[in-house]
């Protein structure tokens, strides 16, 4: 590793910073004095010093004490200490290799409101025998405070604190791995959050000044430094942590494809005896990032948002792009993967949106319902069990669970959660005030907030009850939930996952306004279809001889050889 501190075998360690503009770095050491770093080229300093595994240290540049950037835990917060890691953790599954991507089913999980890493390997055995196959961890990363959604992070190589520590972060991968099940991990390479990231203060060249993300500045990655930090990042969750994957957060605020490819490159050759998959949120719907080689998914918005609209009928903000014609659109998803390919984005004030994805495979896209973005950046943080008819949902549901695009379930969406999942900070000061009105703000699109007034019932996202309320609790249908999704997941590890891989469309029709018959060749020859309808007033489905699924009057699934 280029960036962080790294424990010899003799009992000292190798301190490292990346500090171009400080004209002097010392490093301190919990109980002693500084001592002087020295300078090496390129704006590196490095230093060796007696400092086993636990030793608590911290780096001073003039008149500041400032945490390792890179530091692989910390002490007292993202401003407190850094501490040198153990890396020694004791394997239980060290065979495991992984599992091969077009099995996946995923869930996706937030570590706080689960109550932290032990709590969630207690859970591992009941999604598994739901059907579930793989957990995605929100981003476990080191951020301000005590509560978040962790894409605030500021220190990307330590865990929060609040979640537990490396090792137990290790333990839950490796129970999980004991389960047959895959461990995702979601990281944000594209900004840092805005309360402990003190890298400007040494290194402004970490920060494109000329740019900047809905989030803060954008990072810098055409530097060498820059992108071996978030590099060797990825090659600490992946090699030192066994995570199975990791999803990139909002790579169209990196906006750097040859930096993407290029990591996507490394990972692969770093692991080349394991099933590691590589997953992107992008938002520009950038096809030539999932060629053979490079990244297996994307999270496929357009899903989530046409099927939004189609069981809620709300067409506000980005759900303008998709209020005309939905089953058409819809239907263009089910066959070619994105609905916007190229076409103008009123919501980007007709922008060209995409490129052509039909001649990719249908895992190459992540299709969901819901997830933390759909359900937290709602301002009130509302399911879709409460704002959508239960039989159009099933529907829906089944459409997600046995069409050959990956699933992803939201944590509590298997049991028919109706508690919030709200958007939550632990800001203090103007910080807080800055983001909890700048979360009004964000709502003045939305119909339902287009007033100051009604701005105001938005929850504070720095209330520790805004916290606690998102904790998902099982719906009072969660026996018709659970049930559901169980029948819905078996189903699909028996009939559609020996088989999709090398799954193609044929082709998808729209009728009307809300239904869709979708057919798929499946890799031995069999064909998959699948018809849906979300009208108020249905008309009548298809009529199989032995259908593998259905619904009355909203969903019927067959395959025939």
């Amino acid at each position: 590793m280029t960036w962080g501190p790294e424990p010899l075998a003799d009992g000292t360690t190798r301190f490292r910073l990346w500090a171009p503009d400080a004209a002097a770095v010392a490093i301190e050491i919990d109980g002693r004095s500084p001592v002087a770093m020295e300078r090496g080229a390129d704006g590196w300093f490095a230093r060796v010093l007696p400092a086993v595994p636990g030793t608590r240290y911290r780096f001073r540049i003039g008149d500041a004490t400032v945490p390792d950037p890179a530091s692989r835990r910390q002490s007292g917060g993202v401003h407190g200490w850094s501490v040198v890691p153990d890396p020694h953790y004791d394997w239980q599954h060290d065979d495991w290799r992984g599992r091969a991507w077009h099995e996946t089913v995923l869930l996706e999980v937030h570590a706080g409101v689960l109550g932290g890493f032990t709590a969630i390997a207690g859970r591992l055995p009941e999604w598994k025998d739901a059907g579930i196959t793989a957990i995605e961890l929100m981003p476990v990363a080191a951020f301000g405070g005590t509560r978040g959604w962790g894409y605030d992070g500021v220190l990307p190589y330590a865990v929060h604190e609040g979640y537990g520590t490396p090792a137990e972060l290790k333990a839950l991968v490796d129970a999980a791995h004991g389960h047959g099940l895959s461990v995702f991990l979601d990281v944000v390479y594209n900004h840092f959050g805005p309360d402990g990231n003190y890298l400007g203060q040494y290194a402004a060249g970490f920060f494109d000044a000329d740019v900047h993300t809905p989030w803060g500045g954008a990072v810098a990655v055409e530097r060498p430094q820059v992108a071996r930090f978030f590099v060797d990042n990825a090659r600490m969750w992946l090699d030192e942590y066994r995570f199975d994957g990791l999803r990139f957060d909002a790579v169209q605020a990196i906006a750097n494809a040859p930096f993407l490819d290029a990591m996507a490159a490394e990972l692969r050759a770093a692991c080349p005896d394991r099933h590691v998959h590589l997953v992107l949120e992008n938002e520009a719907n950038d096809a030539p990032r999932l060629a053979p080689g490079r990244y297996d998914a994307q999270w496929n918005d357009d899903f989530h948002n046409v099927l939004h609209v189609l069981l809620t009928g709300e067409t506000s903000a980005y759900y303008a792009d998709f209020a005309d014609r939905p089953a058409a659109r819809l239907a263009r998803c089910l066959s070619e993967g994105f609905i916007y390919q190229g076409d103008p984005s009123a919501n980007h004030d007709g922008k060209l949106r995409g490129t052509p994805s039909a001649h990719l495979a249908p895992t190459a896209f992540v299709a969901f319902l819901q997830n933390h973005d759909q359900v937290g950046n709602r301002a009130m943080g509302e399911r879709l069990v409460t704002l959508a008819d239960p039989a159009k949902l099933a529907a829906a549901t089944a459409l997600l669970l046995l069409s050959p695009q990956i699933p992803l379930l939201f944590m509590g969406e298997e049991e028919g959660s109706d508690t919030p999942f709200l958007f939550f900070t632990d800001f203090h000061d103007a910080l807080a005030d800055a983001v909890r009105e700048g979360r009004r703000r964000e709502f003045a699109k939305f119909d339902a907030f287009a007033d100051a007034a009604s701005r105001e019932r938005i929850p504070d996202p720095n209330a520790p009850e805004t916290f606690d309320r998102s904790r998902p609790r099982p719906g009072p249908a969660a026996d018709h939930w659970r049930a559901l999704h169980r029948d819905l997941l078996a189903l699909r590890h028996r009939h559609i996952v020996p088989r999709v891989a090398g799954a193609v469309s044929i082709d998808a029709v729209a009728h009307a306004e809300a239904a869709v018959t979708a057919r798929w060749r499946l890799s031995d020859g069999a064909i998959l279809t699948i018809a849906i309808d979300l009208a108020d007033t249905p008309a009548p489905l298809p009529t199989p001889d032995a259908p593998m699924f259905s619904l009355p009057g909203r969903f019927v699934a067959w395959i025939e050889p």
